[in-house]
């Protein structure tokens, strides 16, 4: 199981409406507990299951303008490791992924010029490369890793 929802309201926290701050919240945190709620107890009596988590380096870093979504993505990492613990018995393997800038409906309207000069490998990644991240950790291969975050972000941060 993927969990690959999130939304976007930026703007400084100063004068962020709360609205925004439920909305991003409600998305990307509400939505991880409804789907991961509805599968771990089948995949539980299973004793077997993959669940990946689709982060963002704002939820490991921070990042100005996005305190709601970095909060958002941020307590989806620590959800992710609580509830690897949780499920490691039943051999099912909860990890993340979490991207850097990557080509998508998320970063349309970012000048994809300027900011690839802050990533070491001067270009944006792909959708195609985050699913083969994902992949991976979905498949047997995984198998003993559980709790990660892994980052895809052309090294700007690691």
């Amino acid at each position: 199981m993927v969990n690959n929802a999130g939304i976007t309201r930026d703007g400084l926290f100063m004068w962020m409406p709360e609205k925004d701050w439920d909305d991003v919240l409600n998305i990307s945190l509400k939505g991880f507990y409804n789907v991961t709620r509805n599968v771990v107890n089948p995949m539980l009596r299973k004793r077997a299951g993959r669940i990946v988590n689709i982060v963002s380096l704002s939820g490991l870093k921070g990042n100005a303008g996005q305190t709601n979504y970095a909060a958002a993505k941020g307590a989806i990492v620590a959800a992710t490791k609580s509830l690897a613990f949780e499920v490691a018995k039943r051999k099912i393997t909860v990890n993340a992924v979490a991207p850097g800038f990557i080509k998508s409906d998320m970063t349309e309207g970012l000048n994809e010029k300027e900011l690839s000069k802050l990533v070491p490998m001067e270009r944006f990644g792909t959708p195609e490369e985050v699913a083969h991240v994902v992949s991976f950790l979905a498949s047997d291969k995984a198998s003993y890793i559980t709790g990660e975050i892994i980052n895809i972000n052309g090294g700007i941060y690691s």
